[in-house]
């Protein structure tokens, strides 16, 4: 069933932050990891939704959220790529502000896995955007997750791991032209 869609941005963030925070946990309910809990999250829906460029979009079936997507292009000089492993060469990780959206997140609610939701999700947020490429992390954990992205033109650049509390990502990129 195709979704619809409502897009926000920084002036409507604080709409849709319990929104938000409800449908992460719906989607990692079960995970005993201390990364996946709401407070953690908390911290990532607030620094992302204020960062300049942030653009969201929610899927609805019908009148019900069925899951999200968002992020933001990435600043010039922005550590993105700092601890990606193997190294990149200097200019593939040169930021213009304007070169690169980062997918911050892309999760739906457990009830609509596998139906094509999130490739809907996905597909809209990046529909309109101007950027030469998007960029995601994936936990390495999930290699079927990986695929997904891989079928969607996403390409493996290496591995990170930003937070000391945060899993292994496998780094992905996918051009946008």
């Amino acid at each position: 069933m195709p979704l619809t869609f409502r897009h926000h941005d920084t002036h409507t963030a604080a709409d849709i932050r319990t929104l938000l925070l409800d449908i992460h946990d719906d989607a990692y309910a079960g995970s005993m990891s201390p990364f996946d809990t709401r407070e953690r999250f908390v911290e990532f829906v607030d620094l992302w939704s204020t960062r300049p460029g942030w653009a969201c979009v929610v899927g609805y079936d019908d009148t019900t959220p069925v899951g999200y997507a968002y992020g933001a292009p990435l600043a010039t000089g922005s550590p993105w790529w700092s601890d990606v492993h193997p190294l990149l060469a200097g200019d593939f990780t040169r930021e213009t502000g304007r070169r690169t959206f980062a997918l911050s997140e892309l999760m739906v609610t457990r009830d609509r896995r596998g139906t094509g939701a999130a490739a809907q999700i996905h597909d809209e947020l990046l529909r309109h955007r101007q950027e030469e490429r998007a960029t995601l992390a994936v936990d390495a954990a999930h290699p079927r997750v990986r695929a997904l992205y891989e079928r969607w033109r996403y390409t493996h650049v290496g591995q990170s791991k930003p937070f000391d509390d945060s899993p292994l990502f496998d780094i992905m990129i996918r051009d946008l032209s």
